[in-house]
């Protein structure tokens, strides 16, 4: 039987679907892709400090300086990713994530140190949910521009950032900042702010709303 020609084209496919399964493999170990799976592992390690036989005040140091350390990485990875050239859908989807339950976490160990009222904290979890809900399905609609994030939403996340650490501290900061009554005022204009910009994306969202319900 005679040989039948090959134009190659199995072996180019078979190299192509290696090629992609070695890209899909390196887009959830880039460097940026790592510091954020490392905000998430941090979570139950800030959650554990106080479980450690230390000291009220060293763990409250030490869970504070965590929080800040892995919250910096929230910047860094951002910053390498586009330094370099490593930004990708994954990353994009996971680091909204990661930011979302270092919050969460945060303030539910805040409330069970009695450090935060559960009400602010309902209010501040339940609106990340609704929101994420909200531009999940505007994304699948098409509208995603309609709920891109904006600078009241930007404000309420530094607020919240600067006030979630200063409750962690719990002490006179340089023996002169009360951090739990500073921190107690961020956190409530956090929530204002979380209320304020809740409604601004709901109201960018109606007219998206009501043009698919007709």
């Amino acid at each position: 039987m005679a040989d039948v020609p090959s134009d190659g084209r199995p072996a180019l496919h078979a190299a192509a679907a290696v090629k992609t399964v070695r890209h899909n493999a390196a887009m959830f170990l880039t460097l940026p892709t790592l510091l954020t799976w490392a905000r998430i592992v941090a979570i139950p390690l800030i959650v554990g400090v106080f479980y450690l036989p230390l000291t009220p005040a060293m763990c409250n140091l030490i869970a504070t300086v965590m929080f800040i350390v892995v919250a910096l990485t929230d910047w860094a990875d951002g910053w390498l990713a586009r330094r370099l050239n490593q930004t990708s859908a994954f990353g994009a989807f996971l680091d909204p994530v990661a930011d979302k339950f270092l919050v969460c976490a945060s303030l539910l160990i805040l409330v069970q140190l009695d450090r935060m009222n559960a009400l602010v904290a309902l209010v501040i979890i339940g609106r990340e949910i609704a929101i994420s809900a909200l531009r999940e399905w505007m994304a699948q609609i098409g509208a995603s521009r309609s709920v891109a994030v904006h600078m009241l939403g930007k404000l309420k996340t530094s607020t919240q950032m600067i006030a979630i650490p200063f409750l962690l501290y719990d002490g006179h900061l340089f023996g002169v900042i009360n951090t739990r009554l500073w921190g107690t005022v961020l956190i409530l204009i956090a929530t204002v702010l979380t209320i304020w910009s809740m409604v601004y994306y709901l109201r960018k969202a109606v007219p998206e709303i009501r043009a698919r319900a007709r």
